[in-house]
């Protein structure tokens, strides 16, 4: 940034000299500079200036009115030779950039610069600078028709082609998966920006989710056809064609799937305020300790409100510069009413912030804290672990290496930390006298602020409330708590919302969510609140308490609302949160069978899938404390509700952390209820989460306690299901007698067709890995003559092929294909397809297929599947004779069949490694890996994988 004075016009207009703000008061001096700024160093007439200021209604003594403005605007800055007079007009005298309007211009143009020499990283970063700059519509608050008439088009169109600019660089960077959160708010606030619908669409399809990808096109298609009558681009019909196709040129770069990527940089910090007041001594000690010795943490310590946060937010700005590797952000809520941030919910962000794919997070908090430290090792990195209570809830999250620091926030000076963790404390005390004023000003513009500081004991969140209190309020004074008083001056209803909110268990709420709580139309109460300070907003529609003022609502609300009004309006919450989670599962996942639900009222507005991820996706911290706090105070029944709704999408999601999380605590909500049939579906849901971990002990005995409860309650069509899912475990783990008993148990009680073909499927994939084909084939069609989908084609497709009746299976695969499925789905027929090809000895086009299937399960995919397809690709490459990628593929599928307990898949790849490395000439390799195969097929009874083993092991 230029130095010397600094101007800000892309939002509210900002100017500050020597670092102190100056407060333009009158419309017309804002519009007078914003008129001169927009053309530094150049002469602007006076004709144009008068034109900027009043239109076509200019005064009498027009330039006379003008130079008295201009006079005064010099007063104003401080300095009058910033304005220079000339013949026919002024000029401003200033660093274009010291202006941020031209400082965006600039790094916009480096970002084009850098993307267009491929220097992908430069132009992330210049990108990043130049969005950074804009904080609202710009010169809105600059009273000139003519000024945003001619500029504001043509800034706006700018900074959406910079977003733009800047989301395909992190495409062709790999950040595919990061992107699909933005691009849904960018093409829901832009929707006739075909780009944006475009990069969607794109980033969707690489997140191996093409089935909202090819949604987003219908949506796009509609709103064109609705609102202009159009039809999408050829462009964007083509992108649309390829993702239906799986085109390999859509697949994602190949540096960003690869699984020894090196970690993320991360940026996850809240903004900075753009009035940071004060703190100067505060600010040069953090960032002394943090930068220039050996102190690993730091911790604020200090009174509520005293603005301990922004301080810690401020600094880690500042010093973004000093950690580029990035920087992670989490507030644990400590102090708040609420239940404090789960431990393993936020060892699992910071996992996935950090690039570990989902499916490699590890079920255990130790061993999440270990995958931390072992990432962070060696990287310059900065933490900031807001509003922690004591010093167990941070030693998990410590790094652990002198390369990265923490900085810490707390009511308390978590001394254990110091003794334990060489922690440094520094106090966060009131604001000084100075300070206070200094804020004050720039809230409420020049005048003697002494006697309001000291009522508001010069605490900033004071100072703020009461700021905001007094504003167009010339004649009120300040005669008691300012936070009181802000709340005393409110109407009835937004006094009455203010007091309910304080029932929200999550970190933040939405209008939506509020209107429910306090059964009203909550959007304009809620900007009452904002105005007041009384909530922030921290995104469109969102918002939050500072932790003070809900506990001063939450003692409102125990004066003034009766038990039976608060069980109301926090029964009212969870019917909002339980609707809309009903919502996106008929949405996301119709086919999961799920609890009966007692909710009732209107669902949120969510109209299709990719909203109701999104909706997901955002609510997700929310609906955890709501199962928690349900669970904990009632009503008992939503917690297990929720828990057992949200399954799908946690499923989907690979939100492991808080899959167990809900799981445990719907399971806890039913037992002390003695619900059994919640108590069954809560061991159920674990039984099939810790499948999916490959913990298989565990996933065995909830399983085996969901069918105790199921048989108890006489249930035969729910023990049937879970014995399906039982019989799967067995399989996963090699035990083959155990999964065929089950499936034989569970066959005798199932009635419905989908049922029994679901168990059909797991009795041919037994006999598949037993080696009876011919078994398998008999399996596969009787499930597909009771339901013909995507899965039963693939199934019998596989059985067919291993038969060598490749024209036959080449019709199933391909049937599969068309019929569409989850993306494991599609990928296991790409794979079969691609193991057909080679078979029939075309390795080329196998390549492509196995590709394909790859880059669907690639990034967090089903892990076993991502197994299998990584075993077909090797031997494509082995085919080709790329001896070394396939034996890194075949190593790759190794550890991950290790990992999740994969045992058929664990003997293939070793089998197929001990040929590779035989062609290698590492024949010791060969032949310890085909001992290895034929030992642990043998302990399993895979016959024919043992026979393959032995004779390479001879």
């Amino acid at each position: 940034m230029a130095p010397g004075p600094q101007f800000r016009l892309l939002g509210p207009m900002e100017v500050r000299l020597n670092d102190t703000p100056v407060v333009l008061r009158a419309g017309k001096h804002r519009a007078l500079l914003a008129a001169l700024l927009l053309r530094p160093n150049r002469v602007v007439p006076v004709t144009e200036l008068v034109e900027h200021l009043w239109g076509d209604a200019p005064p009498a003594r027009t330039r006379g009115t003008l130079q008295t403005y201009v006079m005064r605007l010099r007063a104003a800055l401080g300095d009058p030779s910033l304005i220079q007079t000339a013949a026919d007009g002024y000029r401003m005298r200033v660093d274009p950039l010291a202006v941020d309007v031209h400082r965006f211009a600039d790094a916009a143009a480096r970002g084009r610069a850098a993307a267009a020499s491929n220097d992908l990283v430069s132009a992330r970063k210049a990108f990043a600078e130049a969005l950074e700059l804009w904080r609202g519509p710009v010169l809105s608050d600059v009273p000139s028709e003519t000024l945003n008439s001619e500029h504001a088009p043509r800034l706006t169109e700018l900074l959406m082609t910079v977003h733009e600019q800047r989301v395909d660089v992190e495409l062709a960077l790999g950040n595919h998966a990061d992107l699909v959160p933005e691009l849904f708010a960018l093409t829901r606030d832009h929707p006739l920006r075909e780009r944006f619908w475009g990069q969607l669409m794109l980033a969707l399809y690489r997140s191996s989710r093409q089935a909202e990808a090819l949604e987003a096109f219908r949506q796009l298609d509609r709103t064109l056809d609705e609102q202009l009558g159009i039809d999408p681009t050829e462009e964007l019909r083509e992108l649309h064609q390829a993702i239906l196709m799986g085109a390999p040129e859509l697949a994602a770069p190949v540096a960003a799937r690869e699984p020894e990527r090196a970690p993320a940089s991360p940026m996850r910090l809240p903004d900075d305020i753009a009035d940071f007041t004060g703190r100067v001594w505060h600010v040069e000690r953090v960032s002394g300790l943090l930068t220039g010795g050996s102190v690993p943490i730091v911790t604020l310590a200090g009174q509520p409100g005293v603005g301990k946060t922004t301080l810690a937010v401020h600094v880690a700005h500042l010093l973004r510069d000093h950690f580029p590797d990035g920087q992670l952000y989490v507030d644990l809520r400590g102090y708040s009413l609420g239940p404090p941030a789960d431990g393993m919910d936020v060892l699992s962000r910071f996992l996935r912030a950090l690039g570990v794919p989902p499916d490699e997070i590890p079920p255990d908090a130790d061993e999440q804290s270990t995958m931390l430290r072992s990432l962070l090792s060696g990287r310059r990195m900065l933490l900031v672990l807001d509003n922690a209570s004591a010093p167990d809830q941070v030693r998990s999250l410590l790094p652990g290496t002198a390369s990265c620091r923490v900085i810490v926030t707390s009511r308390d000076d978590l001394r254990g930390l110091i003794a334990m963790n060489g922690a440094r404390t520094v106090s966060v005390d009131v604001f000084t006298p100075s300070e206070s004023s200094a804020l004050l000003t720039t809230l409420l513009g020049p005048g003697d602020h002494a006697e309001l500081a000291a009522r508001c004991g010069h605490l900033p969140l004071a100072l703020r409330v009461a700021a905001a209190y007094l504003a167009g309020r010339d004649d009120v004074t300040i005669s008691g708590s300012p936070i009181e008083l802000a709340y005393a001056a409110l109407p009835p209803a937004p006094q009455r919302l203010f007091r309910l909110l304080s029932l929200v268990p999550g970190p933040d709420f939405t209008a939506e969510a509020a209107s429910a709580l306090a059964d009203v139309d909550a959007e304009g109460l809620l900007a009452v609140l904002a105005i007041a300070k009384l909530v922030v907003p921290v995104a469109p529609g969102r918002y939050r308490f500072h932790d003070e003022l809900v506990r001063y609502a939450a003692t409102l609300r125990e004066q003034s609302d009766s038990a039976a009004e608060q069980e109301v309006a926090w029964t009212a919450l969870l019917n909002h949160y339980m609707r809309g989670v009903e919502r996106c599962a008929e949405l996301l996942y119709p086919g999961i069978v799920r609890l009966p639900s007692s909710a009732s009222g209107p669902a949120p507005r969510i109209s299709n899938s990719a909203e109701a991820l999104a909706w997901l996706d955002a609510e997700r911290p929310n609906l955890t404390a709501a199962i928690r706090h349900a669970a904990d105070h009632g009503p008992a029944p939503m917690a297990w509700q929720l828990a057992d709704a949200l399954r799908g999408y946690l499923w989907m999601g690979q939100h492991i952390g808080e899959w167990l999380a809900t799981a445990h605590h719907g399971l806890q909500a039913a037992q002390v209820s003695a619900h059994r049939p919640a108590e069954a579906a809560m061991h159920a849901n674990l039984g099939t989460l810790y499948l999916r971990l490959g913990e298989y002990a565990l996933s065995v005995e909830h399983h085996n306690q969901a069918i105790e409860l199921y048989r108890a309650l006489g249930d035969e069509d729910a023990e049937a299901s879970v014995l399906n899912n039982l019989s799967l475990v067995h399989r996963r783990s090699g035990q083959l007698p155990e999964a065929k008993q089950a499936l034989v148990r569970s066959l005798e009680m199932l009635r419905s067709a989908d049922s029994v073909s679901s168990s059909l499927y797991n009795l041919g994939q037994l006999a598949v890995e037993l080696g009876e084909i011919d078994g398998a084939v008999e399996h596969f069609s009787q499930a597909l003559a009771l339901a013909p989908n995507a899965d039963s084609h693939t199934y019998l497709g596989m059985a067919l092929r291993l038969q060598g009746r490749f024209d036959e299976a080449r019709t199933h695969l391909e049937r599969a294909l068309e019929l569409g499925n989850v993306a494991a789905g599609e990928a296991e027929a790409l794979d079969n397809l691609a193991a057909l090809e080679l078979a029939a000895g075309n390795p080329e086009a196998a390549l492509s297929l196995a590709s394909r299937a790859l880059s669907l399960v690639a990034d967090g995919g089903d892990p076993q599947v991502a197994t299998s397809v990584r075993i077909t690709l090797g031997e494509v490459r082995r085919a080709l004779s790329d001896l070394d990628a396939a034996a890194e593929l075949f190593e790759q599928a190794l550890v991950t069949a290790r990992r999740i307990g994969y045992a058929s898949g664990e003997i293939r790849a070793l089998i197929d490694l001990s040929v590779v490395w035989r062609d290698l000439e590492r024949d010791s390799d060969s032949r310890s890996a085909a001992d290895e195969a034929a030992r642990r097929s043998a302990e399993l009874g895979l016959r024919a994988l043992e026979n393959r083993a032995r004779e390479l092991s001879r």
